[in-house]
């Protein structure tokens, strides 16, 4: 039985990737992926998530494990992008602020940037038809997206970035999903580029049909952060956002930051990480009830709207994964007050 309610104030969701299953690894095929993305999205919707990903296990390159697919995923399909670069490009690469999580670049910018075989309505329409729930489809930004390859073409990554922003807005437009989420890890890590990396995003988000969201963190490779900085360094670009609601990392971060977070504009909904996805240690529903309500007396009361992990689960083994989705739901659920039974 499942006695699930759902007139929550504030909302559960996650942020998108979910553990590729050894099984999908093992014997890959397009039924075994839709069967994969059933297990994903189910396990959200029983664990009693409001908002649901479907896992992005589509994404997932064994070849290139480096960004689990956040950027191959996008860019290798594109026209103007070859994955031929120089011994000096990738030297240069290397060393580069930044871009030390990679050990090459997914592409060199050789021409115009066009759509390619890409196809992200196909993929959205695919996972959709698999949830009973609100449902979320998310991207990776344009801003990551530019500094993560070699430019040959445009004159500089922000010229860049605002082409790569057109090609994904002309496929946004066409995304049946509830919630459209674009996700930037590397800003985070270079706040004196926010103006540019605004413009370049504000072009997509503008095209999203229904609720648009931006997920910022500061990235996550072997359980480690990418990139550094604060939070109080991006207040501008966050306010500058033509977005519903931000879906943010704070859950790693120390808990005198969320104070930074009252100057959010009111009409942009507040998601809080209280979900630590560098740690392999599952939450408890007390330390997650506790965590929303230190986020609602530094920001303020009724401020936060969602709370999820903050960051996708992706490294994780999906045991950890799948407790920390449970404590999720049952920690906001205690901090409302609810006792909710959940299916078996």
């Amino acid at each position: 039985m499942n006695t699930t309610r759902t007139n929550h104030k504030i909302r559960t969701t996650v942020v998108g990737s979910y553990p590729v299953p050894d099984w999908l690894a093992a014997l890959p095929s397009q039924q075994a992926l839709i069967d994969a993305t059933r297990v994903v999205i189910a396990t959200q919707e029983q664990c009693g998530v409001d908002v649901v990903c479907d896992g992005e296990l589509y994404r997932f390159d064994i070849n290139h494990p480096e960004t689990n697919g956040m950027i191959e995923y996008f860019v290798r399909p594109m026209d103007g992008i070859t994955q031929r670069f120089s011994f000096d490009d990738l030297i240069a690469y290397r060393s580069s602020s930044g871009m030390k999580f990679r050990t090459r670049p997914p592409g060199t910018v050789v021409g115009p940037i066009g759509h390619g075989s890409l196809d992200l309505p196909l993929a959205c329409a695919r996972a959709k038809a698999l949830a009973t729930k609100t449902f979320k489809f998310t991207l990776t930004g344009p801003h990551m997206l530019a500094k993560t390859l070699v430019n040959r073409h445009y004159q500089s990554t922000a010229e860049l970035a605002l082409a790569i922003a057109d090609v994904l807005a002309a496929q946004v437009r066409h995304l049946d999903a509830d919630v459209v989420q674009l996700d930037e890890a590397n800003l985070p890590g270079h706040p004196d580029e926010w103006e540019w990396a605004a413009a370049a995003i504000n072009r997509v988000l503008d095209a999203v049909r229904t609720k648009p969201a931006v997920h910022l963190c500061f990235g996550n490779y072997g359980g480690q952060s990418v990139q550094r900085g604060t939070w109080a360094k991006l207040m501008s670009y966050l306010n500058t956002l033509h977005v519903d609601h931000i879906v943010m990392e704070c859950a790693h971060r120390p808990p005198e930051e969320l104070a930074v977070f009252k100057d959010l504009r009111p009409e942009i909904g507040m998601g809080v990480g209280v979900v630590d996805i560098k740690r392999t240690e599952v939450e408890s529903a007390d330390q997650i009830a506790r965590a929303i309500e230190t986020a609602e007396r530094a920001i303020g009361p009724g401020r936060v709207t969602y709370v999820h992990p903050d960051c996708g689960f992706w490294m994780l083994k999906r045991p950890i994964a799948d407790g920390k989705i449970r404590a999720l739901a049952a920690g906001r659920d205690l901090y409302e007050g609810r006792t909710v039974q959940r299916a078996a």
